[in-house]
């Protein structure tokens, strides 16, 4: 026998002796890397598992073995990559949806808060402008009536100091005639003259008592025009009385009106000048709180690359890297028939 045929002969004998020691039905290293790739094949949808299955193919069978170990530490590096990630995605991602939310929320009550001051500052020029149109309306309302009234009491005082003038002229023309005529019905008119002789006298006899009858006809009419004056006097007075009495209640309405409506102006012009400045600080506040609002939506469109990936989520990932372990760790127990691997010994 040649000394090759002689050395292959051995190692087959020692391999069928190594076989038989450990059973009849131990499989081949071929046929454990056969099960083993067919074990990382099974896994679907994993890429890493079907390119080592690929590549492990046609590669010596401890080769095989390094490739599912470097594989499995890769995968739990990933993993614990991942989980680092986690929480720093959870952590940023919290803080800078919950700075959105806010200032999202801060910016929407400056704009309600705006848009009550614009109203109310709308509010306030239409009150002040209504109040100067009431005030200046007064005012002329009382000048106009303070200068009728002026004018009224000068007639009244007119007529008053005319109608008692003529009651005073009337009252002392009765008196005079009165007296005049009581003294003459009482005296005896005599005259003496020697031509009394030689005429027929003053064509009338007896005393002079002048036309008594007639009197009382001028005594009437004088008495009608004193009643005149008296009444006109009396009408005048409770007319001027009743004037008074109603423009002083005016001009005291009036001015008390205008005080009011003066002080509401004032009131309410400082109320616009403070309602201004609230505006102008509001706008501001709410500026910044949109631009901090853009920031913290620019600083989650930075995290999307990074966070969130919209292919699968992280407990997807967890669960499929757990496949493809639990996968890589049977194929390499598969191969270690001898329960070297740490793993293997479970």
């Amino acid at each position: 026998m040649a000394p090759a045929q002689a050395t292959k002969a051995s190692k087959k004998k020692i391999s069928l002796l190594q076989r038989s020691l450990r059973g009849g039905n131990t499989l081949s290293q071929d046929a454990r890397v056969a099960k083993a790739l067919d074990t990382l094949r099974s896994v679907h949808g994993s890429v890493a598992l079907t390119v080592l299955a690929e590549s492990a193919a046609a590669d010596p069978f401890k080769k095989v073995k390094g490739l599912i170990q470097k594989l499995i530490e890769r995968l739990l590096q990933e993993s614990a990559n991942e989980a680092t990630k986690k929480g720093f995605c959870d952590t940023e991602l919290g803080k800078s949806r919950k700075s959105r939310d806010f200032r999202y929320t801060e910016a929407k009550d400056k704009s309600a808060e705006l848009g009550g001051l614009q109203a109310k500052k709308d509010a306030l020029e239409q009150e002040i402008k209504q109040l100067k149109s009431d005030i200046k309306a007064e005012t002329q309302a009382l000048k106009e009536e303070t200068a009728d009234r002026k004018d009224e009491k000068k007639t009244n005082a007119e007529t008053l100091s005319t109608a008692k003038g003529g009651l005073s002229a009337v009252n002392e023309a009765l008196l005079i005639l009165k007296s005049f005529y009581k003294q003459a019905a009482k005296a005896a008119f005599v005259q003496a003259s020697p031509v009394d002789e030689d005429t027929k006298g003053a064509g009338f006899s007896g005393n002079y008592k002048g036309k008594q009858g007639a009197s009382n006809a001028v005594f009437a009419l004088l008495e009608t025009i004193s009643s005149d004056f008296d009444r006109t006097i009396r009408t005048t007075e409770a007319s001027e009385a009743a004037s008074h009495r109603a423009f002083v209640e005016f001009n005291q309405a009036s001015l008390s009106s205008i005080s009011g409506k003066s002080t509401k102006q004032e009131l309410d012009e400082e109320d616009l000048a403070t309602t201004d400045t609230n505006i102008e600080q509001t706008t501001e506040d709410m500026q910044t709180a949109v631009d901090l609002l853009d920031g913290a939506l620019k600083e989650l469109e930075e995290l999307k690359p990074t966070c969130m990936d919209t292919g699968m989520s992280y407990s997807e990932r967890v669960a499929k890297r757990e496949e493809e372990m639990q996968a890589l760790r049977k194929a390499l127990c598969q191969l270690d028939e001898d329960k070297v691997e740490t793993e293997c010994q479970r």
